[in-house]
């Protein structure tokens, strides 16, 4: 009996650069057979704003807004970076009660860039309930960050030395609050979504790598923890005032898409954690400390990094003994988690590309800076 042979053509398709289906204006373009992907080429650059070179004619608290627009979805994280690295540098001390505005504005931040990780990448996967869930919790913070420092999205709120401004009457109070209302909201998150049977089927054994891979990529971040390494600055190079807190490092096993969306779920709970027992802490007095009003790193060259919410976010500064940096240089590890991903996608259908995407959570301000 004649069989008849099904035979496809190779084709290229573009995937973005439009903004829903790649979290930003990242351009991809997949060589496809049928609805297998062959090969899988990132085009980034579309929102290049030379930072760092920028950087290189500003002094360093003009530089505060800058980083605001590298992971815009978790601003007070970048300003805590450089904020960090200038003090390191200089060796300047913080008042008590600045160290807590910021890591309590910093973790809520966290909490707020992973909510939107999930409702996005639920809404990536096609379902809609869980994206306005999540952002209608984000939008509590906004509002109290709003409270704080006068903005939604780039806050400007940390100063070398301190933080802007004091928090304005009852907003601990607020923040206070809001640990016990979302810790509900997390489970029910977990009933809605972590045992779908269909959400499963998307993301169980999709996109795996191996912790060795992980590695030899840089990766760091969730997008490290989901292989089962237990690496989080804010334990294994502690900064600020982070090891006065006791929090769990959660990670994975397989380093899939599951074990990506598992992190993020259970980073939220410690980073409630953490505002919990700082809400408990912080005592009353200044929120900025003696720092000269123009700021001169000593000539040398120096190294700082935080735990951002896509990973190790560092700065790396070569000072000539300026009122700005000589060389400045971001490590920025949205950039650094993206390489992994054309591996990721050979021998993947069209449909598992975006799951894929969606799990290593990128930001595309980070990517190209």
């Amino acid at each position: 009996m004649a069989t008849t042979e099904l035979r496809t053509e190779e084709m290229l398709l573009n995937v973005g650069p439009q903004h829903p289906s790649t979290h930003g204006v990242l351009r991809l373009v997949v060589k496809v057979d049928g609805e297998i992907i062959r090969e899988a080429t990132l085009v980034i650059g579309y929102l290049h704003r030379g930072t760092e070179k920028l950087a290189e004619d500003l002094q360093y608290t003009q530089i505060i807004p800058y980083t605001d627009r590298l992971d815009y979805l978790a601003a007070m994280i970048n300003n805590h970076a450089i904020v960090n690295a200038v003090e390191q540098a200089m060796d300047l001390q913080v008042p008590e009660r600045a160290e807590y505005l910021r890591v309590i504005v910093a973790e809520l931040n966290r909490i707020a860039s992973h909510l939107l990780f999930l409702g996005a990448y639920l809404l990536d996967l096609g379902a809609m309930s869980p994206f306005l869930y999540a952002f209608q919790e984000r939008e509590t913070i906004t509002q109290m960050f709003n409270e704080i420092s006068g903005a939604r999205l780039t806050y400007n709120y940390m100063r070398v030395g301190g933080v802007k401004w004091d928090a304005p009457p009852g907003w601990i109070d607020k923040v206070r609050a809001y640990i016990p209302h979302f810790r509900e909201k997390l489970k029910m998150y977990h009933n809605l979504v972590t045992g779908n049977e269909v959400f499963l089927g998307r993301v169980k054994g999709i996109g795996a790598y191996s912790q060795e891979k992980a590695l030899g990529y840089g990766l760091s971040g969730i997008n490290l923890r989901s292989t089962g390494f237990k690496w989080d600055i804010r334990r294994n190079k502690p900064y600020s005032i982070y090891d006065r807190f006791d929090f769990d490092i959660p990670v994975g096993k397989n380093g899939d898409c599951y074990d990506r969306y598992i992190c993020h779920m259970m980073e939220m709970e410690e980073s409630l954690k953490i505002v919990e027992k700082a809400v408990e802490q912080i005592q009353d007095g200044p929120v900025m400390g003696k720092a000269p009003k123009i700021l001169r790193v000593p000539a040398g060259e120096y190294y700082a990094s935080v735990e951002g919410a896509k990973g190790e976010l560092g700065i790396y500064i070569v000072s000539d003994g300026k009122d700005k940096p000589y060389r400045f240089k971001l490590r920025r590890p949205s950039f650094i988690n993206l390489q992994i991903l054309p591996e990721l996608m050979e021998g993947q259908n069209v449909a598992n590309m975006i799951a894929i995407l969606g799990a290593v959570d990128i930001v595309l301000g980070e990517v190209d800076a």
